[in-house]
């Protein structure tokens, strides 16, 4: 038995060699294989075909499975099981119009109602933001970012309505993180630069950054699904 199937696996990276459950090779796997366009929008992903190529039992392509889903790079279809989900310029254009309208009505209200702790909250993330280069890591920690800065505004409607459309947009960030991987480090300066306005509770300044802030990241994933349609019809 391989050492993926007995549920460890060992990958290279550039923090070295590190250990992988069967689970976490799995996904880290699956995603990339999708977000460079390996696995094509409707591509459909039979959890045993998965599991003899990966080397391992189908309970943990099945988990997998079940993590892209919630990430939206996978669906599950009545007839044909899980698909790969295709990743649009229309989507993501119309996913950030809207959050280009809700975000900086955030910036404004939770600055309101900001408390000391949210602000130390997200330094830490911040600080373990600059300390990884994994994409993956790297996105999780971004959306805890935000959050951290909004953690006030909680329970609000508005909240919730920018979670879903955050949620619905990490499949791209993804994306344009593995096309640019240079992206992070911009975006961590862009995220020091918020911390400071949100210390200075400077509104004006946070609702202009969190547009132009928005509008960057856009500009960079619409370059690379439009690289990656290349790529797939090259």
């Amino acid at each position: 038995m391989s050492s993926v199937s007995a549920g460890v696996a060992s990958v290279s990276g550039a923090s070295g060699r590190r250990r992988l459950t069967a689970y976490q090779y799995a996904i880290e796997t699956l995603r990339t294989e999708i977000l460079q366009g390996k696995l094509k929008a409707g591509d459909r992903l039979r959890q045993d075909d998965l599991a003899r190529r990966l080397e391992m039992s189908t309970t943990p392509v099945r988990e997998a499975l079940r993590t892209l889903v919630s990430e939206g790079l996978v669906f599950f279809d009545v007839h044909r099981g899980a698909v790969v989900r295709g990743l649009t310029i229309d989507d993501v254009n119309e996913l950030y119009r809207l959050r280009k309208t809700l975000e900086p009505m955030m910036a404004e209200q939770a600055m309101a109602t900001l408390r000391e702790g949210d602000i130390v909250n997200a330094q830490a993330l911040h600080a373990e933001m600059l300390a990884t280069s994994d994409v993956a890591q790297w996105t999780e920690l971004n959306q805890a970012f935000h959050a951290a800065l909004w953690a006030s505004q909680d329970n609000s409607r508005l909240a919730h309505l920018i979670k879903t459309l955050r949620d619905a947009s990490g499949p791209y960030i993804a994306l344009s993180l593995h096309m640019r991987p240079v992206h992070i480090d911009v975006s961590n300066r862009e995220h020091q630069t918020m911390l400071d306005e949100y210390r200075a509770r400077d509104v004006a300044a946070a609702r202009r950054h969190t547009q132009e802030h928005l509008d960057a990241t856009l500009r960079i994933i619409v370059k690379a699904i439009e690289q990656t349609e290349a790529a797939a019809n090259a």
